[in-house]
């Protein structure tokens, strides 16, 4: 929704010079906290090289840049992946194309987004393994070597992958969601070159000339004034590896076994026996998107100490992020429309930020042993940066991180613009004395229709969670509407993209868990991604928060081309749900008995999709609640018409 990171910032600062010498260009790897604050999606993160930008895994609400060269996954699933259809969307948009790269899972989700994305994404997507016909693209084929599959391999940096697939399978009750592949991601840095020393050079009778270039490229020479041969080793100095920056993502115990036994990783390990003298690899930075049950474990943990000296950033979900709104934008809007008008807009549910301070440690044992050997580990937050060159400036970088704005400190501003608007007004008003002001009469509340005698927002509540379109703005989410029948259950109507965070805003961490569970249905109104694309995310969350429980499955309405990709979406993850077309809910009698249960138990009489004038199909959607007796003894329907 806003511009959260400081690349496109940075890319202006870089002169020609640099960019043409990779050695001297600005890089660094940074964390885009998306999701941070809610729980709800998977942080991505940035690789940045001033003219090439790469990003690890699209959660919802990252924001929709133009300018990202190549995305790699960790895993495929709605947490992870959330985002992509709305980035992608944006991107062809204006004609720009990415690569992208994952697990193998990744063919499914490309296979789904194909129902509403018009685009051959299929030659977008690749996977470490994936061996191309004699059509596909040659140079995009991975290259193994060991267990390692070197996927981009350029004048800034060497990717390369290692999968971690779980012989053993874990699945949920339904044995429909078996644990997929990870993949852990190696970035080296092109190594400096050695630096060629001219006062060697003449001290050996060797001239300004094209043999000094043929020694930089490792030929020996005649001297010029000596009769010696000169080889590289005599005039060049040692070269300089480059920094190693690796992402890990290991979501279950059954991964980190797979991870344990990965035998090429002994040469990133700093104390590793199998390493001959100075060939180990030094690794700079980690960044572990793994959970917190995963990495709190000894055998985690005593692996995180092999790499020495490395900086470990934890970038799994952490409780301590939720107190900082990542949507800063709108989450000030929101305390101040609260302060406004407290009976319409509820206040954000995101801590105070009073008693809120950044704690350095990301990792805590038991094990005094381990205490001492691991490199103290860190939290990620939103736009930290790790720099990776200019070599003086290796190591953390704090500067982009946003300032912490309580929200006493936004009222407090609040007021004070209100007090200078009224002097203002004062002022004006003294000269216009003659103008008259006519007060608007207040909202007279007896005066509601009988419709309404008895309602209030114990028994149905409306909340707007998005009314963009297209994409995200800086105050607006996409479209859905969340209709809150308490104790009956609720619906959504829409669902685009971070509809789960955005019920988390409103309702909190937990409350927003009790929402999800409550969900009864889930109506679409047309293909547009922008009305859908938070649907799987939702479906998800519910699935796993009704594991073991006993439940039906949630019914989600839409046109049927959205069960078409549903359908496909449900090869990459379960979603626990029943859909039901559109055309079957145009009329009373047609409502099938699931949808029947759940309209008598929330209290309503039908639901009635109509077709509408926009895309093929469009529906709007009228709802009419079972008829009520009134205080002079009136029986009268009670409607609520939403049309998209």
């Amino acid at each position: 929704m806003e511009d959260r990171t400081c690349g496109s910032d940075d890319a202006s600062e870089i002169n020609e010079e640099r960019s043409n010498n990779p050695v001297n260009t600005p890089s660094y790897v940074q964390i885009l906290g998306n999701g941070m604050d809610t729980q709800d999606t998977s942080p991505s993160v940035l690789l940045f090289f001033g003219t090439e930008r790469y990003v690890f895994n699209v959660g919802e609400v990252m924001e929709k840049r133009t300018q990202i060269d190549r995305i790699f996954f960790s895993r495929v699933c709605s947490e992870t992946a959330g985002g992509l259809p709305g980035l992608l969307l944006t991107l062809s948009g204006i004609g720009h194309e990415v690569k992208i790269w994952g697990p193998k899972d990744l063919n499914y989700l490309a296979a789904a987004m194909q129902h509403f994305i018009s685009d051959n994404l299929m030659e977008q997507f690749d996977w470490p393994g994936h061996v191309h016909d004699s059509n596909g693209d040659a140079n995009s084929t991975s290259q193994k070597i060991d267990d390692h599959h070197i996927l981009l391999n350029n004048v800034f940096v060497k990717i390369s992958a290692i999968v971690l697939q779980p012989s053993q399978s874990e699945s949920d009750v339904s044995g429909k969601n078996p644990v997929s592949s990870s993949v852990i991601y190696i970035c080296e840095l092109q190594e400096i070159k050695r630096k060629f020393d001219a006062q060697k050079a003449d001290s050996l009778g060797l001239k300004c000339g094209p043999k000094r270039g043929k020694l930089q490229g490792g030929e020996p020479v005649q001297s010029d004034l000596l009769d010696i041969m000169i080889h590289p080793d005599d005039v060049l100095g040692p070269s300089v590896p480059g920094p190693i920056v690796l992402l890990i993502d290991c979501p279950t115990l059954l991964h980190l076994q797979e991870l344990l036994s990965v035998q090429s990783f002994s040469r990133y390990y700093a104390d590793s026996a199998e390493n001959a003298p100075n060939s180990s690899k030094n690794v700079n930075c980690v960044i572990h998107l793994s959970p917190a049950h995963v990495t709190k474990t000894d055998d985690y943990q005593i692996w995180m100490s092999r790499f020495g000296a490395a900086q470990h950033i934890m970038a799994g979900h952490q409780m301590k992020n939720i107190k900082v709104p990542i949507l800063k934008a709108s989450a000030e809007m929101g305390i101040r429309l609260n302060y406004l008008c407290p009976q319409f807009f509820p206040a954000p549910r995101f801590w105070s930020l009073q008693d809120w301070k950044r704690t350095p440690s990301g990792l805590k044992t038991q094990n005094v042993d381990l205490a001492t050997r691991v490199c103290e580990p860190i939290l990620a937050e939103n736009f930290l940066k790790f720099q990776l060159r200019p070599h003086r400036n290796l190591g953390l970088d704090r500067s982009c991180l946003p300032n912490l704005t309580s929200p006493q400190e936004i009222i407090h501003e609040l007021q004070s613009k209100k007090q200078k608007i009224m002097e203002t007004s004062g002022e004006k008003a003294c000269v216009q004395a003659n103008v008259v002001v006519t007060k608007r009469p207040r909202l007279n509340r007896s005066a509601l229709p009988d419709c309404m005698e008895g309602i209030n927002r114990e028994v149905m509540e409306i909340v707007i969670l998005g009314t963009g379109s297209s994409q995200p703005s800086m105050y607006r989410n996409v479209s859905s509407v969340f209709l809150n029948l308490f104790s009956k259950g609720s619906l959504l109507l829409d669902c685009g993209e971070a509809t789960l965070g955005q019920l988390k805003r409103r309702f909190g961490i937990e409350g927003a868990d009790e929402v999800v569970r409550s969900l009864r249905c889930i109506w679409i109104s047309h293909i547009h991604a922008d009305h859908h694309t938070g649907l799987a995310r939702i479906l998800a969350q519910r699935r796993d928060l009704l594991k073991g429980i006993p439940h039906d499955p949630l019914i989600v309405i839409g046109p049927v081309q959205l069960k078409d990709y549903l359908d496909a979406y449900q090869r990459l993850e379960h979603l626990d749900m029943q859909f039901l077309d559109c055309e079957h809910t145009k009329e009373s009698h047609t409502i099938v008995e699931s949808l029947k249960k759940v309209l008598v138990e929330a209290g309503l009489e039908t639901l009635i999709s109509v077709p509408v004038e926009h895309c093929e199909p469009a529906y709007g959607v009228v709802l009419m609640a079972a008829n009520r007796v009134n205080r002079v003894g009136k029986m009268i329907p009670v409607e609520a018409r939403i049309f998209w």
